[in-house]
């Protein structure tokens, strides 16, 4: 059921997606992600100023300001010091407990946000004439020996080694060279049923899947562009080895951190303006 949930919001998310993320194909990867980290920060902090107890934060801030000036004015008095450290300190806890309901609110669509994003920039194309491994898992409840497995031609790609068949894992690999730019669409005949994946070729910032995903929710909701494959297919999954992006702004795994980072300095630098108290 929860798979299910994940395909249906993950559905909704590719349908925004797509058309609100167009740009970055044609933006410089460092533009591309601090516009995108600036709008969503400000986007999460509307949505914190109106799921949160905005006068009870009020009051918090407003003793926690007070036990810093009597810190300040009573910094000769160690019981005066004491018991204004030991408010600062409860005011913080509150502080937190007012957050909670908020940032649960928050989880998924930043759940959903960040998948959308790391079709951009966690991985990036093949580039015309590199290589890579293509592998198509199999499920494990099926027949116990590795049916055979096809991959049809496709002019995108030129088939250099494979199906190479890996029986302990259940697995079937391909070594490919990428011959012409775009997307394609891959073939594969796993006995009676037919398996399609995704492959991007290009240079420039291009929508990335590198996973299409089995029946379970984690790589479902890390991998969201593609349908996963039923519990009852043959067919587990079937990933293609993409390279990784080199960026400190938009490169693999980097650019969450930066997205992070950008996007509470603009929560921070807008909170004034929509009002916001944090």
């Amino acid at each position: 059921m929860l798979a299910q949930f994940i395909v249906g919001l993950n559905a909704a998310a590719n349908a925004l997606g797509r058309p609100l993320l167009a740009p970055v194909a044609v933006l410089p990867g460092w533009l591309s992600a601090t516009i995108v980290a600036t709008v969503t920060g400000v986007l999460l902090l509307v949505v914190f100023k109106y799921t949160s107890n905005q006068r009870a934060i009020k009051r918090v801030r407003d003793d926690i300001d007070a036990h810093v000036l009597a810190l300040k004015l009573f910094k000769d008095s160690a019981s005066v010091t004491l018991r204004a450290q030991g408010r600062l300190l409860h005011g913080a806890c509150r502080l937190f407990v007012l957050a909670i309901v908020p940032i649960l609110v928050m989880i998924v669509p930043v759940c959903l946000i960040l998948g959308q994003l790391a079709l951009w920039y966690q991985f990036r194309p093949l580039g015309v004439g590199e290589e890579a491994v293509i592998t198509l898992a199999l499920n494990e409840d099926r027949a116990p020996e590795v049916p055979d497995v096809i991959l049809r031609p496709c002019g995108g790609i030129e088939t250099l080694v494979g199906p190479v068949r890996v029986q302990s894992q259940r697995e079937v690999c391909w070594n490919v060279k990428a011959k012409a730019s775009g997307y394609y669409c891959l073939e594969f005949q796993a006995g009676l049923q037919t398996a399609v994946k995704e492959l991007a070729i290009g240079d420039d910032f291009m929508r990335v899947s590198r996973l299409r995903p089995a029946w379970h929710w984690s790589d479902i909701l890390l991998n969201p562009y593609e349908k996963p494959f039923r519990p009852e297919s043959a067919v587990r999954s079937i990933e293609i080895d993409y390279p990784r992006r080199a960026s400190w702004t938009s490169g693999t795994d980097s650019w969450v951190v930066y997205w992070f980072v950008v996007s509470m300095i603009a929560a921070l630098c807008f909170r004034r303006m929509l009002k916001v108290n944090v």
